[in-house]
This record gives C-alpha cells, structure tokens and sequence, in this order.
C-alpha cells in the first residue's frame, strides 16, 4: 500500500481539483466522463491541473538529478541557478517578442539559460581545485542571484502589463498555461525523466563518492555531465513554462528517498509523483484561498515544502547526505 499511497492521493487531488475553483460546475461527473462538454473543466482547470502533474514531476525528478550529480543533500535547481538561468534566458526572448509564454520556442531558450547557468556554477565551484559541495553551494547561490537580478532588470526594460505579468510568472504561476502548451512540456518532461531512468544505477555508485564510483565502473565526468543536461531540460521546460517554483526539486527527492529508500531507479518514478502531487495540491491552494484573487504558487509551495523538509530533518536526518 506504501507503495501507491503517492500515485492514489495524486489521481484523488488531480479529480479534487478540478471540481475546486471560483465557479461551481454543475453536474460535475458528468461533464467529467464527457470530454469537451464543459468549458471551464476542459479549456481553462484540466490543462492547467495537467500542467501542474508535468511540472511538478519535472521538478522532482530535476532536484534528485541535482543531489545525485553533486552528491549533496541540499543541492536543486534554484541553488544551483538553474532555474534562473531558465528564467532569465526565457524573459528575455520572451520580452524581445521572440516567443510566447509555454511555446517550444520558450522552452528552447529557457534550457540553454539554465544549461548555461549550470555550467558556469560548476566551473566557478572548481576553479581552486576539487569540487566541493560547500563551494558548490555557495557559488549556486550566487549565480542564482545574478540572474534573478538580471530578470528583474529585464522585467523594467519593458511596459508596466509585461512587467507585471513577468514579476507574477517569476513566482510561478499556472494561469497563463493553455491546452497548446502541455505539448512542449510534456516532451521536454518525459526526455529528461527517460535520461534519468537510464543513468539511475550509475548515480547510485556516484553516491558512494567519485573515486569509489571510479573503481567500480563509472565515468564519473560523463555521468555528471549527462545528469546536468536533463536537470536543465527539465527544469528549463518547467520554468519556461510556470516560472520559478520553490522547493519542489529539494522536497520531493527527499520525501521519496524518506519512504522508500535510496536506489535511484525507484526514486526517479516516486520523486516524479510526489513532486506532481505537492505542486497540484499547492496550485489548487494558491487559486482557492485568497479567491476572487489568485497568489503565486511558489508562496504555496514553500509553505508546503517547507515544514516537510525540516520535519524530515528532524525526524530523520539520516536520509541527508553531504560530502
């Protein structure tokens, strides 16, 4: 039952949210099992309640590539400036009017900013030497603050409607997702979880540390450098798509590696569903709570995620792992 527990609560929260929202639709179950009868349920709540599955599984599944290839507990996306890197390369094709919001196009440019930023954060992590995961961390960090600062200065260049709706992407949001873009993220998402999969034995001996990992087979700078690539796929295809949401690519990892246990293989599917589940319950949240008002779903996601991590760290710190 464990086992399932996620997946069920999933398709229970997935059917549960797209009953909840400002309008009431009558004869819900009906409208249900009748495809395209129901405006409202078809062409506004379930892509974007389908969106909110996508993101959240790239997410997860981008955090636990993130801890994998560094070996460090608190490493994802937003530390190591993936995720602004996404954001920034999308605002800025976005705001030159190159693309739209969620397109291919999009998702193009928000991958190369977070491959980007990815790369320039491990070089500068081992520019004295041996990669660290303190450095690592540190410089993370830093490079997500320039960036996140770039975007806010590309956010003033424009008129005061875009800035706004920038500034509201910036913090996620799932509002402006359409049927049309579940297309884009769906294959961005499904390509980096097939990567993950297949590299999942690999980052188990990268687990045990480089030179054990060596020893037993690995490259250890190819498997790095393949995970680096799906993280930014997936977390540029995310990102791109909703914006910035906090803390579902260091939550979920955890929360999966807390119930079930440290091999890779069953991480990936596991932290894939836990983090689809924590982003659907925090969306349905951020547009029922404040209604007629609709708030960010990244402050959803850190009220969520938030108390889940230090529960885990206090309750089973075991689980963390940090060079």
């Amino acid at each position: 039952m464990k086992k399932w527990l996620p997946a069920v609560l999933l398709v229970v929260t997935f059917v549960g949210s797209l009953y909840v929202g400002a309008t009431q639709i009558d004869n819900f179950w009906s409208a249900l099992i009748n495809p395209g009868s129901n405006e409202i349920l078809w062409q506004i709540r379930f892509p974007r309640v389908t969106a909110a599955v996508i993101v959240g599984a790239a997410l997860g599944v981008a955090g636990l590539l993130a801890q994998g290839a560094c070996n460090n507990a608190v490493a994802e996306p937003a530390i190591l400036g993936t995720a602004a890197g996404a954001s920034f390369g999308a605002v800025i094709a976005i705001s030159a009017g190159l693309v739209e919001v969620g397109t291919l196009g999009a998702i193009a440019c928000g991958t190369i900013g977070a491959l980007l930023t990815t790369s320039l954060t491990f070089k500068l992590a081992a520019l004295r030497g041996a990669l660290s995961s303190f450095t690592l961390i540190i410089v993370g960090i830093a490079v997500s603050a320039i960036f996140t600062s770039f975007v806010g200065i590309a956010a003033a260049m424009v008129s005061r409607a875009d800035a706004r709706s920038i500034s509201f992407w910036s913090l996620g949001s799932l509002a402006l997702v359409t049927p049309q873009n579940l297309i884009g993220i769906a294959i961005t998402t499904a390509i980096g979880i097939a990567i993950a999969w297949k590299i999942a034995p690999a980052l188990d001996r990268l687990s045990l540390g480089d030179a054990t990992a060596f020893h037993l087979g690995v490259n250890v700078a190819r498997i790095r450098l393949i995970a680096l690539v799906a993280l930014s796929i997936l977390a540029g295809g995310a990102v791109s798509t909703v914006g910035s949401i906090a803390f579902i690519g260091l939550a979920a990892p955890h929360i999966a590696r807390f119930i079930y246990g440290p091999t890779h293989r069953n991480l990936v599917a596991h932290s894939a569903v836990i983090g689809a589940l924590i982003v659907v319950v925090a969306d349905t949240l951020s547009r029922t709570i404040a209604q007629p008002n609709e708030l960010p779903i990244g402050l959803a996601t850190a009220l969520l995620g938030a108390p889940v991590l230090i529960a885990l760290v206090t309750f089973k710190n075991n689980i963390w792992r940090t060079q």
